[in-house]
């Protein structure tokens, strides 16, 4: 599910989970044991994730899977993917970046917004569509309006549309763009600058920075974590994932 290949000082974290790089539990316990394996590398001065797939980086949240997981399991990964990535980035002393192609949905987007910078490709496009198929993405609450201001986080969170790398440029949501078909060569460019700089002055600089821009956010990772295994027992939320499981439009029943 994940390749780790180490070259130029930089640690290349590739997801190859066919066909579209899905999250299940084993997916994230595969990122998890890399990002510690880069870590703890005293040759590796920088991380790169990226996907071996072409043009998907992560669908996001395996949907068949967690429609048919109790709400313990659904909890479970949830809670891996909110609270325990974010914890383990936080931690991290050497800089990560994402690289990110295709269609990125929520969980996919959770997973990048984890990372210290976000290139993009050009053709890349970006959405948050758990409101229309019975869930939210409730991580997004939490970082969202700080990366974008209160009124667009709420557009992109409650309407569900799809925008283009250009706007997510402009909204501050990612860091560059690369043109198309250059992604890699740009990201392994860009995390090569990176590798170059000082370890020690790095591991100091991203401790101080992670200090100074968490304001409550790791705290807020609860709420969000709970907001979903509340939502996971609702029947719209049964409703709207058996939908797009069944490729249906969801009947909601809720008030």
């Amino acid at each position: 599910m994940i390749d780790y290949i180490v070259q130029d000082q930089v640690a290349e974290i590739l997801f190859n989970h066919k066909p579209a790089n899905t999250i299940t539990n084993e997916f994230l316990d595969g990122l998890f044991a890399a990002l510690q394996r880069a870590e703890a590398d005293d040759q590796v001065r920088a991380i790169l994730i990226a996907s071996a797939l072409p043009k998907r980086f992560c669908a996001g949240l395996n949907l068949a899977d967690f429609l048919n997981n109790s709400a313990t399991a659904a909890h479970d990964v949830v809670e891996k993917l909110y609270a325990r990535l974010v914890d383990l980035q936080f931690s991290m002393s050497k800089p990560t970046i994402a690289a990110i192609s295709g269609a990125v949905r929520g969980g996919g987007m959770t997973i990048a917004i984890s990372c210290d910078m976000i290139i993009a490709d050009a053709q890349s496009n970006f959405g948050y569509p758990e409101i229309d198929i019975g869930l939210l993405p409730a991580i997004h609450y939490n970082n969202l309006p700080r990366i974008v201001g209160r009124y667009r986080a709420f557009d992109l969170l409650f309407t569900g549309r799809v925008f283009s790398a250009e706007e997510a440029l402009s909204l501050g949501l990612i860091s560059r763009i690369a043109p198309a078909g250059t992604l890699l060569d740009e990201a392994r460019k860009l995390a090569h600058v990176l590798a170059l700089k000082s370890p020690q002055l790095m591991r100091k600089g991203k401790s101080g920075f992670n200090q100074a821009i968490d304001t409550g956010y790791r705290q807020g990772v609860a709420t969000a974590v709970n907001l979903i295994g509340t939502v996971v027992s609702m029947d719209d939320c049964r409703e709207g994932l058996s939908a797009f499981v069944e490729k249906r439009k969801p009947v909601w029943k809720g008030n």
